[in-house]
């Protein structure tokens, strides 16, 4: 088996007297889709923050493709491959959608030139749906188009990782199927995806893997299916009418 594309190493980060992240180690494989959830405040963007170089981590390392990349700016990990969404989509409003890709196949990147970088826009445009909407100003885009932006963006920069910070979040049950559908197919492309989700329906359909975070700690790791039995899990996060229901869902189904 092929040595993990990313590796966290009892990573910790305090902000003040706040362990937001402690002592925290895990894995992702080439290829995998991996879904990092737990309750609100447990660290999750703290995570995807250290990883790619938002916040340095205050104890341990990051490895990335079998190099230490702790504490690298976060041009240097999009660079890398290193790319992320974020949970509130902030798209430059009065540049063009397409000018907004380009931007991130640009600077983040690192195409050489700006017709270069204008190309690999149109590319992940198309790839994303979003060629009708090019010309239109970024601030035009309902809120589902702005997160599918995001995933132009973040393709545009040639990622191998690629985290996910809520990219439902806010959209229905068909803009979510969309979603979905989008993500498997970057998926395909051989793209490591970490997805931090609210949604365990998606979490279901979509994981290959499951991280659990809970006061910054990694309290389970494992299959979607034996993740929602885990008790830790159940009562940090879940609760206990979601796991009844859910083993009531798996006897009729």
């Amino acid at each position: 088996m092929s040595a993990p594309i990313l590796v966290a190493e009892r990573l910790s980060r305090r902000f003040g007297g706040i362990h937001a992240i402690d002592d925290l180690s895990f894995a992702l494989n080439e290829g995998e889709i991996v879904a990092l959830i737990g309750p609100n405040g447990a660290g999750k963007t703290t995570l995807v923050n250290l990883i790619t170089g938002v916040h340095p981590p205050s104890a341990g390392r990051v490895k990335f493709e079998g190099e230490d990349v702790t504490g690298q700016r976060p041009f240097q990990a999009a660079r890398r491959g290193l790319a992320r969404t974020f949970q509130i989509v902030q798209p430059f409003p009065r540049m063009t959608v397409l000018e907004n890709v380009a931007a991130g196949a640009l600077f983040g990147g690192g195409q050489p030139s700006v017709a270069a970088a204008m190309d690999m826009a149109r590319e992940q445009l198309a790839f994303t749906g979003l060629t009708q909407f090019a010309d239109r100003p970024a601030s035009a885009l309902t809120l589902a188009g702005r997160k599918r932006l995001e995933l132009a963006k973040s393709m545009a920069m040639r990622p191998k990782v690629l985290m996910l910070d809520e990219v439902n979040a806010g959209l229905n049950s068909g803009e979510i199927d969309g979603a979905l559908a989008l993500i498997r197919r970057i998926a395909e492309r051989g793209i490591t995806i970490l997805i931090i989700e609210h949604l365990m329906k998606v979490v279901m359909s979509l994981a290959q893997r499951v991280l659990v975070l809970h006061h910054g700690q990694l309290i389970a790791e494992g299959v979607p299916g034996d993740i929602v039995r885990n008790e830790k899990v159940i009562e940090a996060y879940l609760g206990e009418k979601f796991a009844r229901r859910f083993s009531a869902e798996k006897l009729n189904g």
